[in-house]
Formats: C-alpha cells, sequence, structure tokens
C-alpha cells in the first residue's frame, strides 16, 4: 500500500513534539511492515523511511489550498495529522490529537487517540498511540527520585507531583518548559530531549502522571514503560486504558497517590517493558492504522478501535 502521510511539522521534532514523534514512528512503523510511504511536512524535514515532499509552512492547512494537488498521483490513501475541513476525491483518514469543546462538529473520518478520546465526541474510532522502543533506554535498576516530565501546566498536575514529593519528602525531578519555585528536595531540570530525556526516564523510580484533565492518551505515560518505570496516575482519560496495576496505580485524590508511592517501585521494570511493547509500539500502531486504511478504502467506513484488553 502507498500511504501518503501530511504533517505541518518539521522532522523530526526537537525539544518535546509529542504528535510529532508519533508520526515519525508511525512512518517507521509502516515502512517496517512493507508499505510505501510518503511524507508530506515542513520544509527541513529528513525521515530516511520515507519519500519526503517539502510543503512551505501553512500550505497544507490553508483551507484555500488545493491539498488534492499536493498528493502523489498513485497514492492509495492521505492520512493527516492536522483537520482537513476541504472535501477531497482522494480517501482520506485523518488523525485527531487534541480535545475538542463539547458539541463541536467532528469532522469526516476522524480517528481518535484511545477509547475514551473517541467515546467523548460521539466516535468508536481510535488507534493508540505507539512509538519506537529503540528510542528508549530500558535499566531495571532505578536511582531514588521520582520524575514528573510534561508541560507545567495547571491541567496536566504538576502541583500534584510537587506536593507529594513535600508530603513523603522524596525526592522530585521536574522536566518541563517553565521554572517554578521549588523547595530543597525538588529539583527543576528544564527541558529535556534525546539522550538526557532517555536516561531521565530509565532511571526515575516512578514516573508521576497526575493528569486534571482528560488526556487524548498521554504519551510520556508509555515513555516511561518502555524504560521500564512504572507509572503514578490519575483515573482520567486514557490513561487506564494505558496504565494497569502491574505497571503502575491509578488514583482519584492526592492523598491515593501519596500512599501509591509508598509501593510503586515494587512493579517490576521488565513487565513494564513488555507491555508497552505489546501494546504500544510504532509497528502495533501501524498495523492498526492499516486495518483502519483497509477498512476505509474496501467498506467506504472506518472499524471500531481495538482495546488493549
Amino acid at each position: 500500500m502507498h500511504v501518503a502521510i501530511a504533517s505541518h511539522y518539521r522532522l523530526p521534532v526537537t525539544g518535546y513534539g509529542g504528535t510529532e514523534r508519533v508520526v515519525v514512528a508511525l512512518v517507521r512503523g509502516l515502512a517496517a511492515l512493507g508499505h510505501r510511504v510518503t511524507l508530506l511536512a515542513a520544509p527541513g524535514t529528513r525521515v530516511r523511511e520515507a519519500t519526503v515532499l517539502e510543503i512551505e509552512l501553512g500550505r497544507l492547512t490553508d483551507p484555500a489550498a488545493n491539498l488534492a494537488g499536493l498528493i502523489p498521483r498513485d497514492a492509495d490513501i492521505l492520512h493527516t495529522h492536522f483537520p482537513v475541513q476541504q472535501r477531497l476525491e482522494r480517501p482520506l483518514v485523518q488523525t485527531f490529537h487534541g480535545n475538542m469543546l463539547p458539541g463541536s462538529a467532528v469532522p469526516p473520518n476522524t480517528i481518535f487517540l484511545s477509547h475514551d478520546h473517541a467515546r467523548r465526541f460521539g466516535s468508536e474510532v481510535f488507534v493508540h498511540n505507539g512509538l519506537d522502543p529503540a528510542d528508549y533506554v530500558f535499566r531495571s535498576e532505578k536511582d531514588e527520585y521520582d520524575l514528573f516530565l510534561g508541560r507545567l501546566h495547571r491541567a496536566k498536575g504538576y502541583r500534584w507531583a510537587i506536593e507529594g514529593a513535600k508530603r513523603s519528602g522524596r525526592r522530585l525531578l521536574v522536566a518541563g518548559a517553565w521554572r517554578p519555585s521549588f523547595r530543597r528536595n525538588i529539583r527543576y531540570v528544564g527541558r529535556v530531549d534525546g539522550r538526557q530525556k532517555a536516561d531521565l526516564l530509565a532511571n526515575a523510580r516512578c514516573l508521576w502522571m497526575p493528569a486534571l484533565w482528560d488526556e487524548p492518551f498521554g504519551l510520556t505515560t508509555i515513555e516511561a514503560l518502555f524504560s521500564g518505570t512504572p507509572v503514578l496516575g490519575t483515573r482520567r482519560g486514557a490513561l487506564p486504558e494505558v496504565i494497569t496495576p502491574d505497571v503502575g496505580a491509578l488514583c482519584d485524590t492526592l492523598d491515593e497517590m501519596v500512599a501509591a508511592a509508598e509501593t510503586i517501585h515494587t512493579r517490576d521494570p521488565n513487565t513494564c517493558r513488555a507491555h508497552a511493547e505489546r501494546y504500544f509500539s510504532h509497528l502495533v500502531m501501524a498495523e492498526q492504522y492499516v486495518r483502519m486504511y483497509r477498512g476505509l478504502l474496501s467498506e467506504g467506513t472506518l472499524p471500531r478501535g481495538r482495546p488493549t484488553r
């Protein structure tokens, strides 16, 4: 199958860029499964598993642009990672990576990131995100620190992680793009990427994921699991689909999280890695997207998503 994938970012990304990492992982997965991939992306994009067509910034998402004219004539399907409002004669699917306002119209052939994400917008069509395990360092021996990694925004719950560290006295490393004021046992390490990020994840005793909003997926969660690091999360959005009792703990309150943190380290790092490889690798994600493509091409509709368990 020849799949045209469109992203309005330069790939691969520097910095966090969760959506961009998923797009690159999908390209790798499709290529590994034997499919031909053409990648439409911003100038400077270099992804060796695909034929890259560099498209000037803003042109892909411009409603007045002729998107159909940018697609190779022999492509079987176009897969965008941004909303497309214009009608195309070519088969099209589009992955929605965020949250919409309640009652918003869902664009046609939209694929969500989790069962919960789809359900909230009246759909059953989803594919869980996946990443390439080779991008992450696995370590079974952990250091004595907990980790929060993500945007330092109220919805991400970083204040719960900080309060949990204050109550327990446990060392906490906070990685993100904005620096608040911390006390002595809480260390801010700034925005991280590449090997530094991989090492932080691999060495952490656990990852705090105290989401206070409905996460469409929660990519940092599987980054930790690939690293053999258990996850301490809330029961919001997709997190119950990703975190099972043998790889982490789900809580409703800060008090529950502080209590669960006392035993979070008893999870087996090998089980964490195996869980991520079984359900959330780039190959598993690519297989599920191929199922979506074939369903649309043969039946004219997208099939239901498949839950992890």
